[in-house]
């Protein structure tokens, strides 16, 4: 039986993000929770106070019962609120088409080899000639200047164009970042020319994240002007500062193979690291002075803090920052006896500020790492001593040299298996969240980061200590000119930083190159199956900790639940046979899907880019548990029976579907062909009744996405005029055709 006494903000947490998680499911279809909430509220006070005057307990149970509903209502409420999409303000609600809008750079400017990236904040949008009062954000993507600065935070723009609503996924099983965009309260996104926006002037939203940003730059300069090497100085600036602009996609996908990728993000392991770091050093040195406790404290905060500002305020540090603010300020009050509690409050706070942060990925790997690695690390570090075992091997005949060695090699055996325990314990509550967003699963992630965590952090260390360095080493030359000389100090870090950056990097790649198929791809789970994982991993803990088979037979069965899920859902699968003509840009491409095997062509003859596999064709695969895929370039050598007809006509029929490939006249093209699906590639100069004579008027004409716009708007209407049916993939997503022998 749980004890929740001990646990007050647990429960109170995990109300809150029930109510939060209900809203992000059933949301739009609630009445507004404000009143409800009050009326929850009231009623618990009068409940309350008249159960304080009661003998049995079980009035005080009930408005407990109620307070955590209370809670829960709450959570609805907080997440109905936070949702600009329903202010009556919001650009998105007003009517007419926005013309202009005002709006000022709110985000990061994430620079690409043409556009910048970056998030703009609506103050005013002119609708019908007239300027009203707007909120709501806009995610723009925008040409590069060929002269002029880049944009920056705080820039006040003046936008001619109406932002389009967030597009869903185009493709099966692509990442839908409209929702992402949702979750970080961004509805709209546009793309814009580099004449179509003028700056009016620098009015950031806040002046302490503005010079926040600026900090990191200036900080970034240091590194870019010591550190020589273009990968170690990426590695640095995304190591220490958080800027990962500059990271290659090689070196990107090393780490994300070998489970390391969380070392370039700045979050709690670096900010942990300059915590731990630097109470040792203030409990070696001052530990046993007057009110270190609470002085220490005030240090830290100062420290942690300080080092969110300097890394631009991003959310993860910031992150990582309130979970440690709370830790700190338990320990100087004694009260961190209850980690959990304190945790519970960290995420309680964050969910309260933006309750859209149960949504985030990161904030969920976090806060599940530290939970278990706070309640099983003690327990499997319990299960080797190995100091024990050193010191049972030590004899009071040996040698001093000897009985030293045997102390040494105890301690640096702990020492590893503290931190083999501490990764251990970090993937048995991520990995299923793991599987279930990156469909993937590192077999190399204890030797990669029992190796790569401690360099890393040691280069953290280093990293921090240049620039402290050389910001003293600077404000001495500032007041001495003649102190030039001392750069060398600096130098002489940098040196050191670059070789431990370059050491651990070398070594993730060489995991890499040792290890080719350490990685397990392809794995998809449902949310179902994710919470049958977790289900099955709790039930397993109680089984460890309360040593009752019941709760064993319990796993048994999730695991059963689990297994049963997944061999219905590939034997559904198996039966399954799909044409799709995918929503690729500027590109043809189409699917010939049939169980687990699958056949990628690409009529115009050109192969996919790693790219537009990624990120178009591949989610869909894994999605649907594809073993055998085959990327073609043309119509040779595919296993789709394909005849060309004419120069510009493919006809294929591929279990019973007959499907004409149309790339420019048909006039060559004599006898009729009655085909189900047209698709017209590369603007097909063709007529709708050539098309209906031919291939009849019951096919559907698809327009791939090699087709231009004005094409595509055109031949639309043309054809629907004819009385043909019509479906065009830029604009509605791939098309799908499912296939029955």
């Amino acid at each position: 039986m749980i004890r929740w006494a001990p646990y007050a903000f647990v429960r109170l947490t995990l109300a809150l993000a029930a109510g939060i998680l209900t809203y992000l499911y059933v949301g739009e279809a609630l009445p507004p929770m404000l009143w409800p909430l009050v009326g929850l509220v009231l009623i618990f006070m009068a409940l309350q106070t008249w159960a304080n005057r009661q003998l049995a307990p079980v009035f005080t149970d009930a408005a407990g019962l109620l307070a955590v509903l209370g809670v829960y209502t709450a959570g609805l409420a907080l997440t109905q609120y936070a949702t600009e999409s329903r202010a009556a303000t919001h650009f998105g609600r007003l009517p007419g088409t926005v013309e202009f809008y005002r709006a000022v750079v709110d985000d990061y400017v994430a620079p690409r080899p043409t556009t910048y990236a970056t998030t703009l904040r609506v103050s005013a949008v002119r609708i019908g000639g007239r300027w009203h009062a707007a909120e709501g954000s806009v995610r723009v993507t925008v040409m590069r200047r060929s002269a002029g600065a880049a944009p920056r935070y705080g820039d006040v723009w003046l936008v001619r164009g109406a932002p389009q609503p967030a597009r869903s996924p185009l493709n099966p099983g692509e990442f839908d970042y409209r929702r992402y965009l949702g979750y970080h309260q961004i509805f709209h996104q546009q793309f814009i020319g580099a004449d179509q926006y003028r700056l009016l002037g620098f009015q950031p939203p806040s002046y302490v994240k503005a010079l926040s940003l600026r900090t990191a730059r200036t900080l970034d300069g240091v590194f870019r002007h010591y550190v020589k090497s273009p990968r170690e100085y990426a590695l640095a600036s995304a190591l220490v500062l958080g800027l990962k602009d500059d990271v290659d996609q090689e070196t990107r996908q090393a780490y994300a193979n070998t489970g390391t990728t969380h070392i370039m993000a700045v979050s709690g392991l670096q900010v942990g690291l300059l915590l731990t770091v630097l109470m040792w050093v203030l409990t070696r040195f001052f530990g046993a002075t007057r009110g270190f406790r609470y002085w220490s404290a005030a240090v830290g905060l100062v420290v942690i803090w300080g080092y969110a500002f300097v890394t631009g305020a991003s959310a993860s540090v910031l992150r990582a920052a309130t979970m440690f603010t709370f830790v700190i300020m338990g320990r100087a009050f004694n009260r961190q006896s209850n980690m959990y509690n304190t945790l519970a409050v960290a995420a309680f706070v964050l969910l309260c500020y933006n309750p859209y942060l149960l949504a985030d990925v990161g904030f969920q790997l976090s806060f599940l790492a530290v939970l278990s690695i706070v309640y099983l690390q003690p327990r499997i570090a319990k299960w080797v001593d190995f100091k024990d075992l050193a010191a049972s091997r030590r004899r009071s005949w040996q040698s001093q040299a000897v009985q030293r060695s045997w102390e040494w090699a105890g301690w640096v055996a702990d020492w590893v298996w503290q931190a083999v325990a501490l990764s251990l314990a970090a993937q048995v509550a991520t990995f299923p969240l793991g599987l279930y967003y990156f469909h993937q699963f590192p077999l190399s992630f204890l030797l990669s980061n029992l190796v790569a965590v401690p360099i890393s952090s040691l280069a953290v260390v280093v990293g921090v200590g240049l620039l402290a360095i050389k910001g003293l080493v600077a404000a001495i030359q500032l007041a001495v000119p003649a102190a030039a000389f001392l750069d060398w100090l600096p130098r002489t870090v940098a040196w050191l930083f670059e070789r431990t950056i370059w050491l651990f990097n070398e070594y993730i790649f060489w995991i890499g190159r040792q290890f080719p198929n350490a990685l397990i791809t392809g794995i998809h789970l449902t949310p179902a199956q994710t919470g049958l994982l977790f289900a099955v991993i709790l039930a397993l803990l109680a089984f460890l900790a309360l040593h009752r088979l019941p709760w064993l037979g319990v796993a048994c069965a999730l695991l059963a639940m689990f297994t049963g899920s997944r061999v219905w859902a590939e034997r559904q699968l198996g039966r399954d046979a799909q044409f799709i003509v995918y929503s690729v840009p500027h590109r043809s491409v189409c699917g010939f899907w049939q169980g687990s095997v699958s056949q990628i062509v690409t009529p115009d003859s050109l192969p996919l880019s790693g790219a537009g596999r990624a990120y178009h064709i591949e989610p869909g695969l894994v999605e649907h548990q594809m073993q055998q895929v085959a990327y073609q370039a043309g119509w040779h050598d595919t296993a789709v029976p394909a005849t060309r007809a004419t120069d510009a006509l493919v006809l294929t029929v591929w279990h019973g579907l007959r499907v004409a490939f149309v790339s420019g006249r048909v006039e060559g093209a004599r006898q009729p062909c009655p085909v189900d699906v047209v698709v017209l590639r590369r603007n097909a100069r063709v007529r709708p009744e050539e098309l209906a004579a031919l291939f009849g008027h019951t096919a559907t004409v698809v327009l791939d996405s090699s087709c231009k716009f004005w094409y595509a708007t055109k031949q639309t209407v043309a054809l629907q005029e004819a009385g043909l049916q019509v479906y065009d993939v830029a604009k509605s997503g791939a098309f799908t055709r499912k296939v029955r022998d």
